[in-house]
């Protein structure tokens, strides 16, 4: 990934452009002398060439900066100050950050989503056991469940999205907080900045939307780090076993060695980005801690430090992320083995004898309770379970709860339902794990990401021509 842009673009670079784009407005609506205006571009020029320096200052408040420029053009300049103030110069740059920041965490997502789209590829005929409350529940493909995370992180995407367009809004031009005389058209500066349109009213764009647009952030980046944290805490699960069918590749930063146990890999990349998320969690609802019971026009929540230190920290767990997910090697044949270990088969066999036989599904459950129980005391899998066995069980529970007490399935049929590949592959459910419906997801979630990887180019490119019109328009004055 490219640098990140708010590196790019730091808040002086925004305080730079607001007061380009000042004033090559108030010269185009004849609100400044010509000569003068050709005197304020020049030193501003000068302010930014300086501050371009290795080791120069680089304010980043309006009270720093305009001394810089009093300096470099005398007290003349300050006229570009009028029909606005600190309040809105200070939240333009934060809403333009925080815009900046929304797109780096999109080009980071996008990237993770299309590596978890090429594990799914490369795991179409994985089937692996999933768990529910800590146990193991059912059989999956590994490939429909990668494709229920990018479904997850293709929602994260969308709010991302939509929280883009709330704060894709201008507040330049409202002032403090209700305006001014001076008739400084406001929507050519949105549009200078790179904004989609203006925040409407006056007071909101500042004392209101300045203060919500770091909640909405947080808000979009606690979705995306709680589903991280999940994603990695399975793979830790099955770290915890004996032989795992999913490990890192080792070395690197992917893994290290014990200091005293030898035949220990410690994952130590999973630990350290869940560690990550976990951070960035806390970020976030500090975030929201300290804007909760303020009134309007307190500046609680507006550390536009403290909000990049968030975005920043989201982006580096997407970037650890994405290393996760293509160090992953995955066992196939030991993960079918743990299937065939475990008894995650036996709701099969309560759905099939009321689907094949009209048997009420709770009499299956208990005849499929009891077969598990028998055979969790006498150490018996699904592959080495006798039919027989089967036979007596069903007899004893319908024996209990009336009906046929003749177990109706073959021996061939009652295999198939101890099968995780046959059930799996025999579902029917819309969005379910067999080949067609993990096909059609996979297009979906493909097209998804693909839509998605065109608005952040163009969000992007729309920025950087908005800038490159002003960088244009304020040559043409010096």
């Amino acid at each position: 990934m490219k640098e990140l842009h708010q590196y790019r673009r730091d808040r002086f670079f925004w305080l730079a452009q607001i007061n380009k784009a000042s004033l090559v407005i108030n010269t185009r609506e004849k609100l400044l002398d010509p000569k003068l205006a050709q005197s304020i571009s020049r030193a501003l020029e000068k302010v930014i060439d300086d501050a371009a320096q290795p080791g120069a200052d680089r304010p980043i408040l309006v009270i720093k900066f305009e001394p810089k420029l009093i300096a470099a053009g005398g007290i003349d300049v300050t006229k570009l100050h009028v029909g606005r103030s600190s309040q809105d110069m200070h939240g333009t740059y934060t809403a333009a950050t925080l815009r900046d920041g929304l797109l780096d965490i999109a080009e980071v997502l996008n990237a993770a989503r299309q590596s978890l789209l090429d594990l799914a590829d490369r795991n179409r005929e994985t089937y692996v056991t999933n768990y529910t409350n800590g146990v193991p529940a059912q059989p999956n493909k590994y490939a429909h469940y990668l494709l229920g995370f990018a479904e997850a992180f293709a929602r994260d995407a969308e709010r991302l999205r939509q929280c883009y367009e709330r704060i894709d809004r201008c507040p330049m031009g409202s002032t403090v907080l209700n305006g001014t005389s001076w008739p400084l058209p406001r929507q050519p500066m949105a549009e200078f900045l790179g904004f989609e349109a203006i925040a409407e009213n006056a007071f909101g764009a500042v004392q209101i939307s300045s203060i919500e647009n770091p909640i909405d952030v947080a808000n979009c980046i606690n979705e995306i780090a709680l589903h991280v944290g999940m994603f990695i805490q399975d793979i830790i699960a099955q770290y915890g076993q004996s032989n795992p069918w999913i490990l890192l590749q080792e070395g690197g930063d992917n893994t290290y060695v014990s200091s005293a146990m030898p035949q220990k890999k410690n994952p130590g990349i999973l630990n350290s980005t869940r560690r990550d998320c976990s951070s960035t969690l806390s970020l976030a609802m500090g975030t929201i801690l300290r804007t909760h019971n303020t009134t309007t026009g307190m500046t609680d929540g507006r550390s536009l430090d403290d909000n990049v230190v968030l975005v920043e920290s989201c982006v580096k767990a997407l970037v650890n992320f994405n290393k996760i997910i293509n160090a992953l090697v995955v066992n196939k044949a030991r993960a079918l083995e743990e299937l065939n270990s475990d008894w995650t088969s036996s709701q099969e066999v309560a759905d099939r004898l009321m689907k094949n036989y009209g048997l009420a599904f709770r009499i299956g459950h208990h005849f499929a309770s009891a077969m598990v129980s028998h055979a969790k005391r006498e150490g018996l899998t699904p592959l080495t379970f006798p039919y027989e066995t089967a036979c007596r069980l069903y007899t004893e529970t319908t024996l209990k709860e009336g009906g046929d007490t003749t177990f109706p399935m073959s021996e061939d049929e009652f295999r198939a339902c101890l099968d995780p590949v046959s059930i799996v592959e025999n579902r029917r459910t819309q969005g379910g794990p067999q080949a067609c419906e993990v096909e059609r997801m996979f297009v979906v979630e493909s097209d998804k990401l693909l839509r998605d990887r065109d608005w952040t180019l163009d969000r992007l490119n729309r920025i950087e021509s908005a800038l490159a019109r002003l960088d244009g328009e304020f040559a043409r004055l010096v």
